[in-house]
């Protein structure tokens, strides 16, 4: 109870708090509670200390009481107000986390349409576009995807992964968590759940899973090329390889070789089309991609420091699937591979040619000619074929070199050499031993065809005369031959020594003609 003055004249225990409030004048509400009479009574609400520590919060209340005095009510609202607040705060939080933990909240009904959708809405559509939809409309069935059955779970579902068409319509990935809801009668009323879009995921996973293939499989062809020892076995490894890896019909391997300008098949596994198309087209391009008659044809160059020097071609039948970006890829990945090993070829041929051929005049050297035949006399005895070795010596060759200089004497030598070549068949082996030296190796010749060719030698071998270094020193050649009978039991070591011998004869006997070795075991 309070006077005019506003001073407390009476109190009940539990307005102690108040009652010093207004005796300490810590109530600002004290002139609205004083004032004149209204309808509704006046009310106000203040937060007081409580007597315990903390806070009071209380809801007055002011009624008249005669002779100028005032009756205070006051009721304590402390619990309602903060377990209102403790509500709101927990809506709120609870909003938040879901709104951060997932991309969109929904309910579905009995009928299993939207009954309500987060504000914001979901796959580009708004909230009220989804709310009366079934989740139906936009789910895209996957084979062996069961994600669609968490809109309609009637048991708690977590992080079910389900596509859904959006409004722009590209596909979208959502992980799905669901819980039932059930009605009085405990029977299934709907279901509420959250979805997270994990489109960017899936599809980061399946890029890195087909990066890792690409790679498996070109680790698979370079360790096969680098498994093979020959070089002429690299190529048609790669190819086999690159065809299985690529599921392809047919693969070919090409090499621009040395001295040329065109391609040249190095190596082909399985089936294959018309390649020339292909090949003409990368005049202008270093990729093709058609579909010529009963093909599907993916091509590329392939290079060596910026250089072509080959190609790389496969084939997949028409009635089999098309290239996909994978196999774009990792064909630009095995040409840049199969560059590298035309390029070792090359080297590898340029060394062996280096190491088994004479630097003037490009025939056979003395250890290739020899390891060559060699080779081909343990053929001899097999197949009873016959063959025919002619060792070639010049003649006053020395004084070419000092009287016109050693340039004319190449000059000389690569006379030689074509003399030689024009009177010998692919299939035979020349070879220049050193210095003024030669041999020929005539393949299945026997001793008519052997003494045939030695007289057209010596009958070129006249045009070397417009070298010799004096009329009185002629440069001409001196022949020797030995011929092998297929059937016979010489080893070669005693054939070249019956060339050699007869070869020598004539030296002794005045040069510039030949002669025929005598069968093996006569003098």
């Amino acid at each position: 109870m309070l006077d005019h003055n506003g001073r407390v004249v009476a109190a009940n225990p539990r307005a102690d708090a108040l009652s010093r409030a207004i005796a300490e004048g810590r109530l600002p509400s004290l002139d609205v509670l004083l004032a004149p009479p209204s309808d509704p009574p006046r009310g106000t609400v203040e937060t007081l200390p409580g007597p315990g520590g903390g806070t009071v919060i209380l809801e007055l209340s002011a009624l008249p009481a005669g002779n100028g005095r005032t009756l205070v009510l006051g009721r304590d609202v402390t619990l309602e107000r903060n377990l209102r607040s403790a509500l709101v705060e927990s809506r709120q939080r609870y909003k938040d986390l879901v709104e951060i933990s997932s991309d969109f909240a929904w309910e579905v009904g009995p009928d299993g349409r939207f009954v309500f959708v987060s504000p914001k809405g979901a796959l580009g559509y708004s909230a009220d576009e989804l709310v009366g939809r079934h989740p139906n409309d936009f789910v895209v069935q996957q084979e062996g995807d069961q994600g669609a059955a968490a809109f309609a779970a009637t048991l708690p579902v977590e992080d079910a992964e389900v596509w859904m068409r959006q409004a722009d319509g590209t596909e979208a990935c959502l992980l799905a968590s669901a819980t039932p809801i059930r009605g009085e009668d405990g029977g299934w009323a709907g279901a509420r759940g959250v979805c997270r879009d994990v489109t960017q995921e899936r599809l980061r996973d399946a890029a890195l899973v087909r990066a890792n293939n690409r790679e498996r499989l070109l680790s698979y062809v370079v360790r096969t090329i680098r498994d093979e020892v020959e070089p002429t076995d690299m190529l048609r490894a790669a190819a086999e390889a690159t065809g299985r890896a690529l599921g392809a019909t047919g693969c070919q391997i090409f090499r621009i070789l040395p001295d040329a300008s065109d391609f040249s098949l190095a190596a082909q596994f399985g089936s294959c089309g018309d390649e020339r198309p292909v090949l003409d087209s990368f005049l202008s391009a270093d990729h093709y991609e058609g579909e010529p008659t009963n093909w599907h044809v993916l091509a590329a160059v392939t290079r060596y420091r910026h250089s072509i020097n080959g190609a790389i071609c496969l084939w997949r039948a028409r009635e089999r699937p098309a290239w996909s970006d994978d196999d774009r890829l990792l064909v630009d990945d095995l040409a840049n591979q199969v560059g590298l090993a035309n390029e070792q070829i090359a080297n590898h041929e340029r060394i062996l040619r280096l190491s088994r051929t004479d630097s003037l005049t490009g025939l056979f050297n003395r250890r290739a000619f020899f390891e060559e035949i060699a080779r081909r006399f343990q053929r001899l005895a097999r197949e009873s074929r016959p063959a025919t070795l002619i060792y070639a010596d010049l003649d006053n060759f020395k004084w070419v070199n000092d009287i016109h200089g050693h340039q004319t004497g190449d000059q000389a030598l690569l006379a030689v050499r074509d003399i030689l070549l024009q009177h010998t068949r692919p299939i035979d082996l020349v070879a220049r031993l050193g210095g003024d030296e030669f041999a020929i190796w005539l393949e299945g010749a026997d001793e008519g065809v052997a003494l045939q060719r030695c007289r057209d030698l010596m009958t070129a071998g006249k045009a070397l005369g417009r070298f010799s270094g004096t009329p009185e020193r002629p440069l001409h050649m001196s022949l020797g031959v030995a011929v092998h009978a297929g059937a016979a039991s010489e080893t070669l070591e005693n054939l070249i020594a019956r060339a050699d011998h007869a070869m020598y004869e004539v030296k002794r006997d005045g040069k510039g003609d030949w002669r025929l070795a005598p069968p093996p075991g006569q003098s």
